[in-house]
């Protein structure tokens, strides 16, 4: 008996091998295609790919797709036939620009585009319009286009470690962002227009060049973490108390609350802050 389950494990395996000698490569690669939560998934990640393999192309069926942590160095505009993509992670790969076409993935609501090279955003990623979610950190961007200001819906944006000197004029239209993050970039200011991103609950400016800070900024009372650390930074405007969702004076990284060490405050403040939040509050009540 057991021999002749031996002969079926090889005719089995005969039939495997003739099997995989029928399918196309395109057809090997979509078997790598999963169902998570509804979507058509395909993770390439760490592979060691320095081109994507044409047959990806043809994977229209896709929604979430991981290239992150490859050594890609382009884009080709066959990524416009994607069409029905969703996520898109490309961090952690030798990218200097993305290509216009990515404007054509128009069902886009999340981008991973950090840790890359990127030295320009195409204008074209504004018609994007579905984007929710768009880290373009760690790369050497100084600004932003112009047709950024349609995506409306955006509502978490990481351009930390970059070098923005000025905050880019199409994100104070992003009205919906809730999570903004620019650590580590070349700011020296925070424009008035700060006041139009009245959905903001969590704002990262450290490790920048902050001298102070605009009254506007204190209309943004849905803060609930505001991380000032790091900067140059001698005295806050007096109705900062109107932040009343920052309730402590925060150390931890991923804390809430306002973070503010490591900033040259003069006096009285810097005394007052060693009381506290509620100090602090109350004394610029009073004054």
């Amino acid at each position: 008996m057991g021999g002749a389950v031996c002969k079926e494990d090889v005719k089995e395996e005969k039939r495997s091998v003739g099997r995989e000698d029928s399918l196309t490569s395109v057809d090997r690669i979509r078997r790598f295609i999963v169902k998570q939560f509804g979507y058509n998934v395909l993770s390439l990640a760490r592979r060691g790919l320095k081109e994507i393999p044409e047959e990806l192309w043809e994977l229209l069926e896709l929604e979430k797709l991981n290239l992150s942590l490859n050594s890609l160095k382009v884009l080709p505009p066959q990524l416009a036939l994607l069409s029905n993509l969703v996520v898109l992670n490309l961090w952690g790969n030798q990218l200097s620009s993305l290509p216009p076409e990515i404007g054509q993935l128009r069902r886009l609501r999340v981008l991973f585009a950090y840790r890359n090279g990127l030295t320009e955003v195409p204008e074209e990623l504004g018609t994007c319009s579905q984007l929710e979610v768009l880290s373009l950190a760690n790369n050497q961007l100084s600004s932003l286009p112009a047709s950024l200001s349609n995506l409306t819906r955006l509502r978490k944006l990481n351009l930390s470690h970059n070098h923005i000197a000025h905050i880019p004029g199409c994100v104070y239209n992003m009205k919906a962002l809730v999570f903004l993050h620019l650590a580590c970039n070349h700011l020296e200011n925070l424009a008035e227009n700060i006041q139009a991103l009245v959905e903001l609950k969590i704002l990262i400016v450290e490790g920048n060049s902050l001298h102070s800070l605009p009254k506007a900024l204190c209309c943004l009372t849905r803060l609930e973490l505001l991380n000032l650390d790091f900067n140059d930074i001698k005295d806050v405007p007096q109705e900062m108390h109107q932040l009343s969702r920052l309730e402590k004076l925060a150390c931890h990284p991923l804390d809430k609350g306002l973070h503010i060490v490591h900033n040259p405050l003069l006096k009285p403040v810097k005394e007052v802050l060693e009381g506290g939040l509620t100090a602090l509050y109350n004394y610029l009540k009073a004054g």
